[in-house]
């Protein structure tokens, strides 16, 4: 057969899974619902980077109860904090009574943390001491504690220069805003534009849709039409099986190019997205993706007895892949023995590609060890694929 003849039969039988697919109008329904459902709920999920909590129910309890002047430290406090509130609307301030309130507040969930002012707070501050301010937050949920902590913190460290400033203004009639701030805080760090965390899951998302959509699709494309006989067709027809195998592979790629690129136009629509990089890079990697997983998912769909059991099989391999390829979460914060096995995954190559060319402008060559990675990882599984798929079809 030639090579014309081989790439003709491969088009055919991919022209005929796409009709197939486009026919199903369900099944095309879902392939645009699925990535859109899933973008729009980690998009709102991680709107921000520099996302700050918002109108959330915290208390306010003052022990320090034998001062009651104005001028005082613990009520000063207090002022101030309430106007810095006012301006960022990060907090629904109440005020508690004791430390027993508090704890009872929180375990009820009325509110999600509070500022406990000691008692001897205002007689640290007179006797030129750190007066000492107690943040608690609700410790059965770490991360919006960690995160309401650290906000608060950062409030009540700005009122306390802003004292500061004050005070330095008031000990030196020559001295102008700017001066006592560096006096107060000689050093700074300008903190830059930082952006949104779905800009880091953006891409990441755009190649773990591609990967589900063509290792779900596979056991259909495969298993079912061997479970219903259409297999038995193609077999007997005079074409080359070499041809099956091509023309499976290039129906599942433009599944996954579809869904591909419906998550980068939402994506870009919808969350403001914006691509750094080459757009014909972008579009290579969706293809060099698809061609990395359409191998792996060709020799599982072989090595499995039915469509159940194939789909399991992908199952089993998709959900580590999602969590443990630098995806939804950065590597550099799983242990070490979890980066090593994300080593293994072609999934991690290709959303690191991705996304250095999406949120760095990367090119070519600063991309190349992912390149060579995921093609010698395609090649190598097509090369088990074609031999498991012959020894398929003749079981």
């Amino acid at each position: 057969m030639t090579t014309k003849s081989l790439l003709s039969h491969s088009a055919r039988i991919a022209w005929k899974d796409l009709t197939e697919l486009f026919r199903n109008r369900l099944g095309l329904v879902l392939l645009i619902v699925m990535p859109l459902f899933m973008m729009v709920m980690i998009g709102f999920i991680y709107p921000s980077g520099n996302a700050t909590p918002n109108s959330m129910p915290f208390g306010l309890v003052n022990q320090d109860s034998g001062f009651n002047n104005s001028t005082i430290p613990s009520q000063t406090f207090i002022t101030g904090f309430q106007v810095m509130n006012n301006q960022t609307h990060m907090l629904t301030l109440s005020t508690s009574l004791s430390m027993a309130d508090i704890n009872s507040e929180i375990q009820k969930g009325t509110i999600d943390g509070a500022v406990v002012i000691p008692s001897n707070f205002s007689a640290s501050v007179f006797s030129g001491e750190q007066g000492t301010l107690i943040v608690i937050t609700d410790q059965s949920n770490p991360t919006v504690s960690s995160e309401l902590r650290a906000a608060v913190s950062a409030e009540i460290n700005g009122l306390g220069t802003q004292l500061a400033e004050q005070r330095v203004q008031s000990l030196s009639s020559n001295a102008t805003t700017n001066n006592s701030l560096a006096i107060v805080q000689p050093y700074s760090v300008p903190v830059p534009a930082s952006s949104s965390y779905f800009s880091f899951i953006a891409p990441g998302m755009v190649m773990l849709t591609v990967m589900m959509s063509v290792m779900t699709g596979l056991p259909v494309a495969i298993s079912q039409e061997r479970e219903v006989g259409t297999m038995d067709g193609m077999m007997v027809a005079p074409i080359n099986r070499l041809s099956i195998i091509l023309g499976k592979a290039l129906g599942q790629t433009g599944r996954g190019l579809i869904q591909g690129v419906i998550v980068m136009a939402l994506a870009i629509g919808i969350f403001g997205v914006v691509i750094h990089g080459s757009i014909v890079l972008v579009v290579a990697l969706l293809l060099l993706g698809v061609f990395s997983f359409v191998g792996l998912g060709i020799v599982l769909t072989s090595l499995a007895k039915d469509q159940e059991t194939a789909q399991m099989m992908m199952m089993t391999l998709m959900f580590p892949m999602m969590f443990l390829s630098g995806v939804m979460f950065p590597l550099q914060q799983m242990p070490w023995y979890m980066q090593d096995i994300a080593k293994f995954l072609p999934l991690t190559y290709a959303a690191d590609a991705m996304r250095k060319v999406m949120v760095l402008g990367a090119g070519v060559g600063d991309i190349s060890t992912d390149l060579i990675i995921l093609i010698a990882f395609g090649v190598i599984m097509i090369a088990i694929a074609v031999p498991l798929f012959r020894r398929m079809m003749t079981r």
